[in-house]
């Protein structure tokens, strides 16, 4: 096993460059990120790809080094791309460097309590070869604090019950996602140009393309909201800004994101996005799930507020 601690507490920074000529919606402005790379021991399997802001998130990110460290799969380089603000471009700088047959993307304050997490995913992979996107199950870790386990359990897409087959699936999301790099490079990779949406674009680029999008069985990662209430709301507002952002300038990359597995309908028309927010208040408030409610809230006053602000 690696001491990913270790190797990067010695990490030497370069700048985060690459040619990406591949990529389909390219965007440069304000590219000023760094590199930390970590070569495989042999001939990489995976292109471990995480994107981060400092290389840091409160602990989170050493932790994942440590539990990277564990992983019985050890067949893997690992790529860190630091400080660039845009997610989908870091992403593919760090894929145009990869040299994998895989990529594996994770937050870095994603957690992999198991250590076998590399070796189910490649499993899958190896052994469906029209699955072309597989995530895995996000779930309430057992030390999670009152507030953390409240909002998992009330937000949509924040945890559910792992699945016991490989299950096509729109919740196979960035946190913990594996892809066949090849194709990820066919469609044009990340779409660089949004700041939000990115995972539901690229779920519709490889199914686009002929390929599943899945959850694997017995993959268990964690991925938590912020850990108070503030944090939580200010986290709905911007995402709410971010949205109408997309909403007024990219309209043609607003794809739909449902809170469950199987088919669904991957456009609708604002009118109709729009009236379901107050069945969902509603709905929210009479399961008494008061924290997913006080989101919505939220994000509604973020989406309104990049409205006015878009029309000054």
């Amino acid at each position: 096993m690696r001491d990913f601690s270790r190797l990067f507490a010695q990490a030497k920074w370069r700048p985060a460059t690459a040619p990406r000529a591949w990529v389909r919606h390219r965007n440069d402005a304000g590219a000023n990120g760094l590199c930390w790379h970590v070569p495989s021991e042999g001939s990489p399997r995976i292109s471990v790809i995480v994107p981060t802001a400092d290389a840091d998130r409160g602990g989170y990110f050493s932790q994942l080094l440590a539990q990277l460290g564990r992983q019985r799969e050890q067949a893997f380089e690992l790529i860190v791309i630091k400080g660039d603000r845009r997610q989908g471009r870091a992403i593919n700088i760090a894929a145009d460097m990869a040299s994998a047959p895989y990529l594996l993307t994770l937050d870095d304050d994603s957690s992999l309590p198991d250590s076998d997490t590399f070796v189910r995913l490649l499993a899958v992979m190896e052994a469906h070869s029209d699955i072309g996107m597989a995530g895995g199950n996000n779930t309430i870790p057992e030390d999670a604090s009152p507030f953390v386990r409240r909002a998992m359990r009330e937000i949509p897409r924040r945890s559910w019950t792992p699945v016991e087959q490989i299950t096509d699936s729109d919740l196979a999301e960035h946190p913990c996602l594996m892809m066949r790099a090849a194709l990820f490079r066919k469609v044009g990779g990340e779409n660089e140009a949004i700041p939000r949406g990115l995972d539901p674009y690229l779920r519709k680029m490889f199914r686009d393309a002929g390929s599943r999008v899945v959850i694997a069985p017995g993959v268990i990662y964690h991925h938590m909201p912020p850990e108070t209430f503030r944090k939580l709301t200010r986290q709905f507002f911007r995402n709410g800004f971010q949205a109408a952002y997309a909403n007024i300038h990219y309209p043609q990359w607003v794809i739909e994101t449902p809170a469950e597995h199987g088919a669904f309908v991957e456009r609708l028309p604002f009118w109709r996005r729009a009236l379901r927010y107050p069945g969902r208040l509603g709905g929210a408030l009479l399961r008494g799930h008061w924290l997913w409610f006080c989101c919505q809230l939220c994000y509604i006053a973020g989406f309104i507020s990049c409205n006015l602000s878009q029309q000054r």
